[in-house]
């Protein structure tokens, strides 16, 4: 798979490509690591699964690994060569229990926990007719271009257009609608709006559900159903045009710098796999019934107002809202004291423990280096720490969060 960025150069960029690899000379990467040329490879997704080169012998490791993903990526490195008898990873981001408990679950082998209801397809099958946004005439149509050998590409786009057609409308339409009402302050309107566009979203969602679920549960059992398998070959022609709920609120980091970071040492573990019980793969269970989440805008914006009271000089809402809801935050959740005190003491009685400010002002001692006007004033003043450990309690979700820690261990 290749990404298009004009911005970055007219055509598109492979690992293959003479713009990201330029000696590569048409060689395939496996090729290439066999010779003294190559000895790193940066992977993003793309080569965590699947890439077989048995020379890789170290990973470093600075995303989020979870479950299969896991247990795929770290076996990048787990194959034999003559001379390779040692492998290694260092890992900036993973927990090792969670890693361990990851290759524990497919460790000789792997079982499920439950069966996996097949009827699941013909339930999320209903729920997405019945949302009105086709019928089986747009579906057979669909259909009937897809398995004909002489039917061209515009007989596709023709077929799927209408229904392409009034899905975007209906999204677009619901966005003025938010944006009037926004505008109008009308929040009842508002409200109804947010719930059209969210109402598409898992309409959508459900379709790329529905074709995982079917994908999966037709190999092995045989529906007979003709309708399941024409929805198939409808959804997986039409989500592709659909190109509504992905917006994101974009954050301005053109102006970050890196200052300075700091490397912990903590130990060398030994994860065993052969110990303890082995956990079971959840079955497939209710389809179909997922929510859009709600945006803690209202938190962040909390945040910052309170925050604008508390500091004095040139600084922005993004410098304050970084230094309470990031910085500070995040380093009092790496304080283990303060998660076993919020998970046996109410909120009231937690935000009254001395380790609570003892850390607080640890937290901003750290924080000097790169909030230097920030962190001075709060050194200086009691009220502006009593207002941060509000504003850390209230909005910022202190407790919540160190909670919340606790309960994933």
């Amino acid at each position: 798979m290749g990404i298009n960025n004009k911005e970055s150069g007219p055509d598109g960029f492979t690992e293959t490509s003479k713009a990201m690899n330029p000696n590569l000379k048409g060689r395939d990467i496996r090729d290439a690591f066999k010779t003294d040329e190559y000895s790193i490879l940066l992977a993003a997704n793309k080569f965590q699964t699947g890439f077989d080169q048995p020379l890789l012998c170290g990973m470093y490791v600075d995303k989020r690994l979870a479950g299969i993903q896991a247990v795929q990526t770290l076996s990048r490195i787990n194959r034999a060569h003559p001379g390779k008898d040692t492998t290694y990873v260092v890992d900036f981001v993973n927990d090792p229990k969670e890693v361990l408990e990851a290759f524990k679950m497919y460790h000789t082998t792997a079982e499920l926990s439950d069966v996996t209801d097949p009827n699941l397809v013909y339930g999320l099958r209903s729920k997405l007719d019945s949302a009105g946004h086709y019928d089986d005439f747009e579906v057979n149509r669909v259909v009937e271009v897809e398995l004909n050998p002489n039917a061209k590409q515009s007989d596709l786009v023709a077929a799927l257009e209408p229904v392409v057609d009034r899905l975007l409308k209906k999204y677009k339409a619901a966005q003025e609608k938010l944006k009037a009402a926004k505008a109008g302050k009308d929040a009842t309107a508002a409200k109804n709006a947010q719930d059209e566009l969210d109402a598409l979203i898992l309409f959508k969602r459900d379709m790329e559900t529905f074709q995982r679920l079917y994908t999966f549960l037709s190999q092995i059992i045989d529906y007979g159903n003709t309708d399941i398998e024409k929805r198939s070959i409808f959804f997986r022609r039409l989500l592709p045009l659909l190109d509504f709920g992905r917006e994101r609120d974009m954050i301005d980091f053109s102006k970050v710098v890196l200052t300075h970071h700091n490397l912990k040492n903590k130990g060398t573990e030994s994860l065993v796999l052969i110990a303890g019980e082995y956990p079971k793969i959840d079955p497939l269970t209710e389809v179909g019934n997922g929510m859009v989440r709600e945006k803690e805008k209202a938190y962040l914006t909390e945040i910052i107002a309170r925050v604008n009271d508390l500091f004095e000089g040139e600084l922005t809402d993004d410098d304050r809202l970084v230094y309470v809801n990031n910085v500070l935050k995040g380093k009092l959740l790496e304080s283990d004291i303060l998660v076993q005190q919020a998970n046996n003491n109410t909120k009231e009685q937690f935000s009254n423990s001395p380790d609570l400010a003892s850390e607080l002002m640890n937290a901003i001692m750290d924080a000097f280096a790169a909030h230097s006007t920030m962190s001075k004033q709060a050194l200086d003043s009691e009220r502006v720490r009593n207002g941060l450990r509000d504003i850390l309690l209230g909005p910022a979700r202190l407790y919540e969060a160190l909670r919340e820690r606790d309960a994933a261990k």
